[in-house]
């Protein structure tokens, strides 16, 4: 039987906000004394719709705490020209330390025409053109402060037509092994309209290259309603297993996997292929439990991440999130939200 998570989440707080900013995921890691943020960030007047798609750019934020707040410090990963796949926009991140360097994983696109401004609207059929755009990239610095390096080709890019992940790779979660060995779970799909799913390449070293550990998706469903989607993972040297949180995206009022859209549940595999979920599966709930003491049902939590404390246990779980209690309601503000776990 699967192990379950262990912990409990407390104690949210509001990690970063930026007053003019949308916010949208974050990684943490401690470095050189403090914790540092990256994610992604865009206008709040141009409006949330595509504009996360069309105008996201990586933020570094600094703070002495995990919990914040996080002070915002530079833009990492700006625009840098149409000719490169992630010119345009950069977004979804994820950073890793290995052999003194930082690996800061990222998905990026491109595209063609106006750069959409105050008022604009972008229609639904440019918006998915550049959707099939995205792709994971990389960029590695000698030190958490930078400058990050960009590769200038993509880590993986899809496959043929023929294969589930033909329109785009993005979304990635990162685990490097001690002897370097580099875990990607990567989200992709076969056309408009059809299930997001996840799947899983290798490399020897951080920074690739990159091939498919299996050809299919893991976490394959029978039942067409259940869907997953923002993946984290990490490896338990103890144990010898690979886990993973992810979020509950399940669809057409079906009770899912945790019996809570938006919720996060935990699954575990020997050899990062097969992942089983746990019994009871659920890891933390869209009704958050403040460190002041209220309670508020978050019409959002995704992106999770998890900071670790020196020992591998993990002490802190980041989620982006709104002051909005309906899904995708984002009129108001996003924020990063941390919540403290303890062991249940």
């Amino acid at each position: 039987m699967t192990k379950e998570f262990g912990y409990q989440v407390k104690n949210a707080v509001t990690a970063l906000a930026i007053e003019d900013q949308y916010i949208w995921d974050c990684a943490v890691i401690r470095a050189e004394g403090k914790y540092h943020m990256f994610s992604s960030g865009w206008d709040r007047r141009l409006g949330f719709g595509w504009n996360w798609l069309f105008n996201s750019q990586v933020f570094h934020s600094v703070s002495d705490t995990p919990e914040g707040p996080y002070r915002f410090e530079s833009v990492v990963l700006p625009r840098r020209g149409r000719e490169y796949f992630d010119g345009m926009s950069t977004h979804n991140t994820c950073i890793k330390e290995y052999n003194g360097k930082y690996y800061l994983y990222y998905m990026g696109t491109t595209y063609a025409g106006q750069i959409p401004g105050i008022g604009d609207t972008i229609a639904d059929e440019r918006g998915q053109e550049v959707w099939n755009r995205k792709r994971i990239g990389l960029a590695v610095s000698d030190s958490i402060n930078g400058p990050f390096v960009r590769q200038d080709k993509p880590l993986l890019e899809p496959r043929d037509c023929s294969h589930w992940d033909c329109t785009i790779t993005t979304n990635p979660s990162v685990v490097i092994l001690p002897d370097g060995k580099t875990y990607m779970i990567y989200k992709s799909r076969r056309g408009v309209g059809q299930p997001l799913q996840l799947g899983i390449a290798v490399a020897d070293r951080p920074e690739g290259p990159f091939t498919r550990l299996t050809d299919e998706p893991i976490l394959q469903f029978s039942d067409e309603n259940l869907h997953v989607e923002d993946p984290y993972i990490w490896y338990d040297a103890g144990r010898k297993k690979f886990c993973l949180i992810a979020k509950d995206d399940c669809k057409n009022g079906s009770s899912g996997i945790t019996g809570e859209w938006g919720g996060g549940f935990y699954a575990e595999s020997d050899d990062c292929i097969h992942f089983e979920i746990a019994e009871n599966p659920k890891v933390y709930s869209r009704r958050v439990t403040w460190k002041d003491g209220h309670t508020s049902v978050q019409g959002n939590l995704e992106r999770p991440y998890l900071l670790f404390d020196e020992g591998g246990k993990p002490t802190h779980l980041f989620c982006a999130s709104g002051n909005a209690s309906t899904p995708y309601d984002f009129q108001g503000n996003t924020f990063i939200m941390c919540m403290t776990l303890e062991k249940a």
